[in-house]
């Protein structure tokens, strides 16, 4: 059966929306496929409780405990690799990863970005969007590389951008969009390997 390890960094809705398509017989059952562990960089992470009620393995590698970057993520590798995942994917995990890291999980470490990359790659997606008078916003599925959120997209959906919206009702638009094609996107992903 292959493995899935999710990384977060708080609330875990998007990673949320992964347990509840891997509990649904026609993902799960289909592609042989489960979620082993949620692991956190941030001991508080609200999503280690959502993972935690779902039956799922959870585990912290809290990220100020370590003098370095490389550090850390040799640690995160270690937690991750205890579960011989077949996909890594970030669900909101906000931590620049290494060279190192990225190449040890190449073509199976996956993201989820809020915007409709490439455009408006890094933080702050929405309201860059509003200010540069975007007409379309959105969400990107993709392979991570070593260059922030580039890589190969994988899937892709946009929303109209509305009079009068704020950064956060952008957000929240994009955000049911992100729900729903982070799973397709991983369901695909695993029926091809």
């Amino acid at each position: 059966m292959k493995q899935i390890v999710i990384l977060i960094s708080g609330t875990g809705s998007n990673m949320a929306a992964l347990v509840r398509a891997a509990e649904r017989e026609d993902w799960a059952g289909r592609l042989d496929a489960r979620i082993a562990a949620v692991i956190s960089n941030r001991p508080g992470a609200r999503g280690l409780q959502t993972a935690r009620d779902a039956g799922i393995a959870t585990a912290v590698v809290d990220h100020q405990a370590f003098d370095g970057r490389e550090a850390f993520d040799a640690a995160l590798m270690a937690e991750i690799d205890r579960h011989a995942p077949s996909l890594v994917l970030l669900a909101g995990f906000m931590r620049i990863l290494t060279p190192g890291f990225v190449a040890h999980y190449a073509g199976r470490l996956i993201n989820i970005h809020p915007s409709l990359l490439p455009a408006f790659p890094g933080l702050h997606t929405h309201q860059r969007a509003l200010d540069e008078g975007c007409k379309l916003a959105g969400a990107t599925v993709h392979h991570v590389t070593a260059e922030l959120d580039h890589g190969r997209i994988l899937e892709q959906a946009a929303v109209p951008v509305l009079p009068g919206d704020s950064a956060d009702t952008l957000a929240a638009r994009v955000l049911t969009q992100e729900h729903l094609i982070y799973p397709r996107a991983v369901a695909d992903l695993l029926l091809n390997m």
